[in-house]
């Protein structure tokens, strides 16, 4: 996903692709007012343009006075239209240099109390050397400063920070795009480079960090309708944060898949990393704006993840607000069935086991039934929607009432001592006997085994490593079933040995067909990680974290610095969850995004608690949550899995032979 989500945003970024292919930038007005002389639009599309211009490494005036006159938007700046149809070139005063040109007509420079517009006679300006070779930086000097030139403060640090932000998600688009094409042609060892995990995992993470960058710029031009507000200023923060460094990253990262020629004049890698380092030269000391987050954060602002709907919402809000105050005025074992009978616990699903609900229905439901109790279904919101894709209407009518209310307990019998990332090499065996099959063998990492009544099993009965494989539904107090806890490194037993001793399983436990078990399991295994990329694990968000830095003295500045990029990284993967749901709201394919989240979400999750932990070694909490969380990234999908993930459905990277 670009920037942009819409297809108004998607036709946006199509037609400036094809304006930078022919050298032209006819966007310069695209955020201002008409009566300005622009086109009317706001910051989001023109950071949807920004983003395609970076792709195309457009050198030129149009970033400083894309600047100037977004920090000057509000006003009735007399120099605005000019600006916007580019008859007037500006240069902009920013943290380390002042990007523009010594020969522009204006200058937007600090002074006490704020900023002033200068023009060329007002100032002495010289061009300076940096590491791009195709943006003119200089150095500016303000000879005199007439007082109808005085502006005021502006919004000038916010908006070079969107906006250098956009366009540093177009150098890293361009950057992990040229990787992955190269990737895919050049051979070593007989083999493209891009089939050795080292070269296919650095470009997914590089690929992670792009859209992670692109959601935290895209929340920012969205909440830049107020530059004043403690929310703006939180969002805006964290796309400084993420996005120059994104950009830098995936440049470099591209040079070195490129190798060799990478390092040379004779291919462009090297202009993109020098354009990524000059963005993030400009935006600002990186450690300013992480201690700025954090300190906002600290005090309790937050940035609102919650989608704009459109006007049909509105009846559908109404009816189901009025069915959830229904609910909540029930006794609890009312409530318990009519949310298990009324398709209220997994709405998604097709009725009368769901409520057949539309993405736009799903959003409101989600939203109203907050404080509605609704029990947390664990592994069975994982079998459930197999058991309603595959299974007979006798398992359904036999298992789903009663898994709803929770009066069946499940859990997920797929992992085995010799098959975990690799589960499709399982042993475990099904022999077919009379009336049914027997299973024999073991099974591992079983989450909550020894409370369970049924589980999902996964078992061969075929000598094909994928058809072979058959999906059972297994009585754990069942003959044969034993079961032994195994001790996590937290003190808790959650994690379990299964152990399957001829365990008999009659013919209509088979779920779907027979050698159709491994269709079955991709769908369960797709509900597994869409759920454990929505939750990150408890107490180990970067909400939780704050906490701790509320009120807290003595912190040092590294620490604020650290706390502050864990929060900007933390309110960006919910920014990227929020897109998945606005995605999926127009009709969208969200794609690999489940697994951006979850390898996202999980990582995340350790680094909050390690340092909260830093932070507090003595906390009982922390020392728990440091521990707990090392599980994170290897349950549900390794960290590497997920990176194959996404290398070769996302990039299109060549599978492992």
């Amino acid at each position: 996903m670009g920037i942009g989500l819409s297809e108004e945003h998607r036709a946006l970024a199509g037609s400036v692709r094809g304006m930078a292919g022919r050298g032209r930038v006819d966007v310069l007005g695209l955020h201002l007012p008409e009566s300005s002389g622009g086109q009317g639009f706001g910051l989001l599309e023109l950071c949807v343009a920004l983003e395609e211009l970076g792709r195309a490494r457009m050198s030129g005036p149009h970033l400083p006075a894309m600047i100037v006159s977004a920090a000057l938007a509000r006003s009735d700046a007399p120099w605005l239209r000019g600006l916007a149809d580019g008859s007037l070139t500006a240069t902009v005063v920013l943290p380390g240099a002042a990007l523009g040109s010594p020969e522009a007509d204006l200058f937007l420079v600090p002074v006490a109390g704020g900023w002033a517009l200068l023009d060329r006679a007002d100032v002495t300006a010289a061009p300076l050397e940096g590491a791009d070779l195709d943006r003119p930086l200089c150095t500016v000097t303000a000879a005199r400063v007439p007082g109808d030139r005085l502006l005021g403060p502006l919004p000038v640090r916010e908006a070079a920070a969107v906006l250098l932000g956009a366009e540093s998600c177009g150098l890293a688009a361009w950057a992990v795009d040229t990787a992955a094409s190269h990737a895919k042609v050049r051979e070593q060892f007989g083999r493209p480079i891009g089939q050795f995990q080292g070269v296919k995992h650095r470009i997914a993470a590089a690929l992670v960090a792009l859209e992670q960058a692109r959601a935290a710029v895209w929340d920012a031009a969205r909440a830049a309708s107020d530059w004043s507000a403690q929310e703006t200023l939180l969002a805006v923060g964290v796309a400084a944060v993420l996005a120059p460094d994104a950009a830098v990253r995936c440049a470099a990262d591209a040079i070195q898949v490129l190798g060799g020629i990478g390092y040379t004049f004779e291919h462009d890698a090297h202009r993109y990393y020098r354009r990524a380092l000059s963005n993030r030269m400009l935006a600002g000391d990186p450690g300013e704006w992480c201690e700025q987050v954090a300190r906002l954060a600290a005090t309790g602002v937050r940035r609102a993840m919650e989608p704009d709907l459109p006007e049909e919402a509105a009846p559908v809000r109404e009816r189901i607000r009025a069915q959830a105050a229904a609910l909540s005025a029930e006794e609890p074992l009312t409530r318990l069935a009519r949310l298990a009978r009324d398709g209220w616990m997994m709405p998604y699903l097709p009725e009368p086991w769901g409520r057949a609900a539309t993405p736009l229905e799903q959003v409101i439901i989600h939203q109203e039934f907050r404080e509605v109790e609704r029990p947390n279904l664990g592994i069975a919101a994982w079998a459930v929607p197999s058991i309603v894709a595959y299974g007979t209407r006798e398992q359904q009518e036999r298992f789903l009432p009663k898994t709803f209310t929770g009066e069946i307990m499940w859990c997920q019998l797929f992992s085995e001592p010799g098959a975990g990332s690799d589960l499709a090499s399982l042993s475990t065996k099904a022999t077919r006997v009379e009336g049914g099959w027997t299973i024999t063998g073991q099974k591992i990492w079983t989450s909550l085994a020894q409370y369970a009544h049924w589980g999902i099993c996964l078992a061969r009965t075929g000598q094909d490593k994928h058809r072979g494989i058959t999906y059972f539904l297994v009585d754990m107090a069942g003959p044969g079933v034993t079961v032994r806890p195994l001790q996590e490194i937290n003190g808790d037993e959650i994690f379990n040995e299964v152990f399957l001793d001829d365990v008999f399983v009659p013919d209509d436990l088979v779920v779907g067909e027979v050698g159709g078990g491994w269709k079955v399991a991709r769908d369960t295994l797709s509900h597994e990680r869409v759920a454990l990329g929505d939750s990150w694990g408890p107490g180990s968000q970067h909400t939780d974290m704050t906490r701790l830095l509320a009120g807290r003295d003595g912190l040092r500045s590294a620490q604020w610095e650290q706390a502050g990029r864990l929060w900007a990284e933390g309110q960006a993967i919910s920014a990227l969850g929020l897109r998945v749901t606005l995605s999926r709201l127009s009709g969208g394919d969200p794609g690999t995004a489940a697994s951006v989240r979850k390898l996202l979400g999980m990582r995340h999750a350790q680094a909050i608690a390690e340092f909260c932990w830093s932070v507090d070694p003595g906390s009982r909490y922390w020392n728990r949550m440091i521990l707990t969380t090392r599980a994170f990234t290897i349950g549900g999908g390794t960290t590497e899995v997920q990176l194959n993930i996404i290398a070769e459905r996302a990039l299109g990277l060549p599978r492992d032979p």
